[in-house]
C-alpha cells in the first residue's frame, strides 16, 4: 500500500477521534487508462477538507461538491458505489483520460478503532487485509500475504495494507537515510544492517528497522524472498563483500552495490575468487543505479529507487548507467 494511502488513514483516524464525520472514498475498480490504481483512497471531512487522492483530477472537486450539495445525507447508506467516466463527455468534464473510468466505495466512518488497529499492525510491519462489506459497512481485519491484492466483487472490498516490498541496506551512512527515506514513500520496508555503532545515531526517526548481527547473517536472518532488495552501501569490502555472497545466492529481486565502474569490477573479480558463480555474480547491479548525471547523496538515492522500481515493475532497464562512466 502507498505510504501516501496510510497518511490519509492517519487523517481519519484523528478527525473521527475529534468527533468530526468522515467519508472515505476508495477506488476499487478501472477500466482504461486511470490516473490512480485500485486501493488508492481520499477521505473527506465534514467541513470539506481533503486528504488523499483518487483521480489527481476534477473527481476530487466533485466529490466535495457531493458534500456540499447535499449527495452524501449523514442518514444515507453506510456505502454506497460511485462511478466517474462512463460516457465520453464525463470523461472529460472529470479530468479522466480518454477511455478511463473508475469506480469508487463511498464509505461513511463510523466507529474508527479497525482504523487505529490496522495502522498498528502496519506499524508493527504487518501486511493486513481490510474486508468492507458493502451492505452493512462492517469492517474485518485479517492477516494477509505480500502476494496478495485488492479484490472486489461487487459485495466485499478486500483491500490490501502493509509494506509488501522490503529493501535491506547494508551500512547505516547518509546514503542510507536518504535511500531510506525515499523507499518508505514507495511502499518499502526499510531493513539496515551495521554492525558498526558509530552510524546508529539519529536513525530513530528515519522509519527503518535494524536487523542485528553482520551482514550476511542479515541476509538470511529476514528470510529473504523474491520481494526483497538488497543493497551494499558501506564501501567497505568487508561488510559489503559479505552481504553480497549471501544475497546474490538468494531469492532477491535485485541486489546491488555502490562503486564505480572500477571498483564494482574488481569487487567481481573478489567475488569469483571467494568461489561465488558466474551465474550468481551476473546478478549484481553495480555500479546502481540509472543514469540520471547524480552525484549528490539524494541524487544517487534516486538514481538507485528509480532502477530498484523498474525492476519491479517488470520494466527494461534502458537509461542505465554507461560502462565507462565513473561513480
Amino acid at each position: 500500500m502507498d505510504s501516501v494511502d496510510l497518511n490519509v488513514l492517519r487523517s481519519v483516524l484523528q478527525w473521527r477521534r475529534a468527533g468530526q464525520r468522515v467519508v472515505l472514498y476508495s477506488v476499487v475498480q478501472t477500466w482504461g487508462t486511470a490516473p490512480r490504481a485500485p486501493g488508492a483512497m481520499l477521505a473527506l471531512r465534514e467541513d470539506g477538507v481533503v486528504i488523499g487522492s483518487v483521480s489527481g483530477g476534477c473527481v476530487e472537486d466533485d466529490l466535495i461538491a457531493r458534500l456540499h450539495d447535499g449527495r452524501i445525507p449523514p442518514d444515507g447508506p453506510p456505502v454506497q458505489l460511485i462511478t466517474y467516466g462512463v460516457t465520453r463527455e464525463e470523461a472529460a468534464r472529470f479530468g479522466l483520460p480518454c477511455g478511463g473510468t473508475l469506480r469508487l466505495t463511498e464509505e461513511r466512518v463510523g466507529d474508527p478503532a479497525w482504523v487505529a488497529e490496522l495502522l498498528t499492525r502496519c506499524e508493527a510491519h504487518q501486511i493486513v487485509a481490510r474486508e468492507l462489506n458493502l451492505a452493512t459497512g462492517a469492517v474485518v481485519l485479517q492477516p494477509a500475504s505480500k502476494t496478495d491484492a485488492l479484490t472486489f466483487d461487487g459485495k466485499t472490498l478486500r483491500a490490501i495494507y502493509g509494506p509488501r516490498w522490503r529493501l535491506l541496506l547494508i551500512g547505516a551512512g547518509q546514503l542510507s537515510r536518504y535511500v531510506a527515506e525515499m523507499a518508505r514513500l514507495l511502499d518499502f520496508e526499510v531493513l539496515i544492517c551495521d554492525p558498526r555503532t558509530e552510524f546508529v545515531y539519529g536513525w530513530e526517526e528515519q522509519h527503518g528497522r535494524f536487523v542485528s548481527g553482520m551482514p550476511d547473517e542479515a541476509v538470511l536472518n529476514i528470510q529473504t524472498d523474491e520481494r526483497t532488495a538488497i543493497v551494499a552501501l558501506t564501501h567497505d569490502p568487508r561488510l559489503d563483500d559479505m552481504a553480497l555472497l549471501t544475497a546474490l545466492d538468494s531469492k532477491a529481486f535485485y541486489v546491488g552495490a555502490l562503486g564505480s565502474r572500477v571498483n564494482s569490477q574488481k569487487r567481481r573479480n573478489n567475488l569469483a575468487q571467494l568461489g561465488l558463480s558466474d551465474q550468481a555474480i551476473e546478478r549484481l547491479h553495480g555500479p546502481i543505479g540509472l543514469h540520471i548525471g547524480s552525484h549528490t547523496p539524494a541524487e544517487i538515492a534516486l538514481s538507485l529507487l528509480a532502477e530498484i522500481v523498474a525492476i519491479k515493475n517488470g520494466i527494461e532497464l534502458k537509461q542505465k548507467r554507461p560502462l565507462q562512466e565513473e561513480v
